[in-house]
């Protein structure tokens, strides 16, 4: 089974920063490569055993395992030059949006797992955003359902809270059901500088058969 902390570890010596999600998804499956030259990896794949609209970030095949992985990759604003290398990241915000995205993540992974026995899923979140991993300070927010702060424990059946506008539900309406649980715990992945939003940390959730 694949060490995601240790493949993280690894890639944030190299990639202390990324210029967008797909940029990480790019660099993960690199990684994965360069971990095994045997293995196969393939981005965007869709299962053919799932809804075909449906795609997988990063699959993995390795002997009679396979692994699915979904990315995200959430950031504040900063401006930062490494190695000669220029980063401009937004400040994406919405981040009920972000952590409803993450946990649907969960949510279509274990789809995926339950269908086939040999198969693992992995949700990763790596962000600059505090508010991610941060205890809220108001506990009836319209997204409590769907708050991944260290130490939350995902399960059951996740909704938006009555005051969750048109806009934020807008393609989002349908609740989460959660067949298992997961508790949320970070990790620290880079520490680029001494400004704030400049520390990136990240969750793995495992979802398995």
């Amino acid at each position: 089974m694949l060490d995601f902390n240790l493949l993280l570890a690894g890639l944030a010596n190299k990639r202390p920063v990324f210029h967008s999600e797909a940029d990480f998804q790019h660099s993960l499956a690199w990684e994965l490569h360069l971990l095994d030259p045997d293995i196969n990896v393939r981005l965007e794949y869709r299962p053919p055993w799932i809804d075909r609209r449906q795609y997988v970030d990063i699959w993995v095949i390795q002997g009679d395992t396979e692994t699915a992985i979904e990315l995200k990759y959430k950031t504040k604003k900063m401006e930062i030059s490494i190695a000669g290398e220029q980063f401009a990241l937004q400040n994406q915000a919405a981040q009920d949006i972000g952590r409803y995205d993450f946990v649907k993540d969960i949510e279509r992974l274990e789809r995926v797992v339950a269908a086939r026995r040999q198969v693992v899923g992995y949700a990763i979140i790596l962000t600059n955003d505090a508010t991610y991993w941060s205890h809220p300070r108001k506990s009836d927010t319209v997204d409590s359902d769907f708050r991944i702060q260290e130490g939350r424990t995902l399960s059951g059946l996740l909704d938006w809270g009555p005051g969750a506008s048109e806009g934020t539900r807008r393609s989002r309406t349908d609740s989460i059901q959660l067949a298992n649980s997961y508790q949320l715990a970070w990790r620290d992945y880079s520490d680029v500088g001494d400004l704030k939003d400049m520390k990136f940390r990240y969750a793995i959730v495992q979802v398995s058969n």
